[in-house]
């Protein structure tokens, strides 16, 4: 047993560490208070082949490792989580076609994807279905060589920018509800955005509402050539988008206790640091000892997920290490007393984005019966 990153991984996260350390800290502030897109951050992304991180070398994609991919995650969030998300939806998209897609899918897309010349997100949510995307009402009727869609999916990420989107349709009513489910690669042309959704935190990309009217897909952009597959495919993509949240929670944790660890050694009352008073010290040692707790299950199920399905560990990851980012976030802010409320300390933009981690990808409740069921069957096991 090794809890050490190999020296391939510790040099790239050196390198992501520079990165966000000298291009992402800096602006963080003022671009999410002002709403400005982060386009040379972007541009940074695709220099790093970040785009291609779950794309084959042989499309020119980088193929991380997925201690490596969670390593991303976490460094970003730790800088700004906001921009995180251009890179984790898209992530999930072209792991799943890389996964799932035909030869002459892969080969038309992955290349574009994985050097960010094109990029892609992933459309599952609608207005009436988050949590039971078998209530999706996204409806694909073949007609001779294409497929007619009409729907409206939400909390769409790089909705302005996937060229193709995959999106989760019903191809048929047939029952149980997942047997008529596929996935559709549309492109951008045929995606109308309806409007930006206001947030509270997760800002720095865009989030949309999409409206798809009679859209005619070819019958070529059927994920994997065969309907009814899609939910399958959808939600082992999101088993890898539970380690990307989970990571993301550590790196929000771990900005949140290195500032209120500085903070406590600067801060002075009663004649001496705050750091020095016993309940200060409490609050550090709960909260470094949680942020290593999670962080070691992320990278615990970041490799269980190198060997095969991973359900329940990833979601065990995605639900202590969010909810860890919650409870961290908030005592950091008490460390922080009045200015940890102010925006002229990063406490409170890390206050705001720390609830999407215990919502996306699952909510936590949803993560807990995913847990319970795969304890009763025995597919995750507590202990050796």
């Amino acid at each position: 047993m090794n809890f050490d990153l190999t020296e391939e991984q510790r040099l790239f996260q050196q390198t992501l560490r520079e990165f966000v350390d000298d291009e992402i800290v800096p602006v963080a502030v003022e671009w999410e208070r002002s709403g400005r897109y982060p386009a040379e951050i972007v541009s940074s992304f695709k220099a790093l082949g970040l785009f291609g991180m779950t794309v084959p070398e042989e499309y020119g994609g980088l193929s991380l490792d997925r201690v490596s991919f969670a390593l991303v995650f976490e460094e970003i969030a730790r800088g700004w989580m906001g921009v995180a998300g251009i890179l984790g939806s898209h992530s999930l998209a072209t792991w799943m076609v890389a996964q799932y897609g035909t030869a002459s899918q892969k080969e038309e897309f992955l290349p574009g994807w994985a050097s960010g010349e094109r990029r892609t997100g992933i459309a599952l949510t609608e207005p009436g279905a988050g949590t039971d995307l078998q209530g999706i009402t996204t409806r694909a009727v073949r007609d001779g060589d294409h497929y007619v869609v009409t729907g409206t999916k939400t909390w769409i990420t790089n909705a302005r920018h996937a060229d193709p989107l995959p999106v989760l349709v019903k191809t048929s009513a047939e029952t149980p509800a997942h047997k008529g489910m596929s996935v559709l690669l549309i492109d951008q042309s045929d995606l109308q955005v309806s409007r930006d959704l206001p947030k509270l935190g997760y800002k720095g990309t865009e989030t949309c509402e999409v409206v798809i009217d009679g859209a005619l897909v070819p019958v070529e952009r059927l994920l994997g050539g065969v309907e009814g597959r899609g939910l399958q495919q959808v939600l082992a993509a999101l088993e890898l988008g539970r380690i990307n949240i989970a990571a993301r929670a550590v790196g929000v944790a771990q900005c949140a206790y290195d500032a209120a660890l500085t903070y406590s050694k600067e801060r002075t009352a009663f004649g001496q640091p705050i750091s020095e008073f016993q309940a200060v010290q409490l609050k550090l040692a709960d909260m470094a000892t949680e942020i290593q707790a999670a962080r070691l299950m992320t990278y615990w199920a970041a490799t269980r997920s190198e060997q095969g399905a991973v359900t329940g560990e990833a979601a065990m990851a995605k639900y202590f290490a969010s909810e860890m980012a919650l409870t961290t976030t908030m005592e950091a802010m008490r460390i922080h007393g009045g200015y940890g409320y102010s925006q002229e300390f990063v406490l409170e933009r890390l206050y705001r984005d720390a609830p999407l981690m215990a919502i996306g990808e699952g909510t936590n409740d949803i993560q807990r019966m995913v847990i319970a069921r795969a304890l009763l069957k025995g597919t995750l096991k507590v202990g050796w």
